[in-house]
């Protein structure tokens, strides 16, 4: 049991390391500079790699729940390595979109099976209960990750513009050292008598049609996500628009990430605090609150009203998946939890063009602006009915 704690150590170094993301910070300066994509092609590439993800993150998730968590995070490691190492070449759309495939599959193998191997690791000690609090210092440490890597980025692209690329490459050969050590944990069998395929579709079936709070908890998930998501690919243009010096690029990046990292450190605390309803409608306020500053208040220091949202994103990390978490059978954990990034990722790639080649025709603030009704428009339903069914859920259980 103690080599077995040891897993939450090393779940939180592996997320710091996953995204220490040196190139993250001018990734679309390089894509527009060098590659020569417009921002309709930078959002098409970004629907591709969703597609990518969609297509590999269920099957993946269902692998590692058949041959572990570990084992699934070091096959990660080694092809994000390749993904990174691409970059070196990349000098077209074809070949970013190459590098970009080999990322979204390492991801798709992150994706569901380092919280599943948490909560295992923490269901074993028969701490599970205190699973938010875990999973909100692992985002803690990852987005710490990626604001340390942002700091020098923007220096290191105008010094050499494929060092933040090679750099990355070695810390994804340290990520894979951190995985080898993992241990797995022991859990319930699926006991299946089904074919693979048949049993995959019935976890589908029961996260989207049996399971009414796990449904409208996933489908909220990924209005937010989609919320917190655009202004990742569109700031850095954003601030290039609005005159924000480019050595400010890595300083604001690291600022951002810093913003997710303690949001998410304080989420279970501030959720202790304010509930499940207040906290629901505080994350809508902020998204409002962020696309308003962006798109109608702009100017040198709009970056700023990004923060709102990055602060949204922590918060609301550990408390979704929280609920998801509880919802999900231990037999096909990370499964349920690759279906809730299948649903972002579908969303992502059917909308995102479209805001690309919104933003290249009408400019990133006016998109910003015209985002946020889209907004208003669809997180009070979603809110409403995720809030419903988490009291019918509360109402049956205390039935029981």
């Amino acid at each position: 049991m103690k080599n077995l704690h040891g897993n939450i150590t090393k779940l939180y170094a592996f997320s710091f390391l996953q995204m220490m993301l040196f190139p993250m910070a001018i990734i679309t300066l390089f894509w527009k500079e060098h590659a020569g994509l417009s921002l309709t092609q930078i959002l098409l590439l970004q629907s591709i790699f969703s597609v990518v993800t969609v297509t590999l993150d269920y099957p993946a998730g269902y692998v590692s729940d058949r041959l572990g968590y570990r084992v699934a995070l070091s096959i990660a490691s080694l092809i994000g390595m390749v993904g990174w190492g691409m970059y070196t070449v990349a000098n077209s759309f074809w070949t970013v979109l190459l590098a970009e495939t080999l990322l979204g599959i390492s991801l798709s193998f992150v994706s569901g099976s380092d919280s599943a191997l948490l909560y295992e690791t923490l269901k074993a000690e028969g701490n599970e209960l205190q699973y938010a609090r875990y999973e909100g210092r692992m985002n803690g440490f990852s987005q710490t990750g990626e604001a340390v890597g942002a700091v020098f980025a923007g220096l290191l692209y105008a010094a050499a513009p494929l060092s933040p690329f090679i750099l990355q490459v070695a810390v994804w050969g340290a990520a894979l050292l951190v995985t080898r050590s993992l241990i797995e944990t022991p859990r319930e069998s699926s006991h299946q008598l089904r074919s693979h395929l048949m049993e995959a579709i019935h976890t589908a079936r029961y996260a989207f049609l049996e399971n009414k709070h796990l449904r409208y908890t996933m489908l909220f998930s990924t209005l937010l996500g989609i919320a917190s998501f655009f202004p990742v690919w569109l700031i850095q243009p954003y601030m290039r628009q609005t005159g924000v010096p480019i050595a400010w690029f890595g300083p604001v990046w690291a600022g951002a990430n810093l913003m997710v990292a303690l949001s998410a450190m304080a989420s279970h605390r501030m959720h202790n605090y304010l509930g499940d309803r207040k906290m629901i409608w505080l994350f809508c306020l902020l998204i409002v609150a962020g696309y308003f500053g962006l798109g109608l208040v702009g100017g040198l220091w709009g970056f700023l009203f990004y923060y709102l949202l990055t602060c949204m994103r922590g918060l609301r990390g550990p408390i979704i998946r929280n609920h998801v978490q509880i919802e999900s059978p231990s037999a096909n954990r990370a499964a349920v939890l690759s279906l809730q990034s299948v649903s972002f990722r579908i969303c992502f790639a059917c909308v995102g063009p479209f805001v690309g080649k919104l933003a290249d025709a009408v400019g990133v603030q006016q998109t910003f602006h015209l985002l946020m009704y889209g907004f208003l428009i669809g997180l009070p339903p979603l809110a409403i009915l995720f809030l419903r069914s988490f009291r019918e859920r509360c109402r049956g259980a205390s039935e029981i």
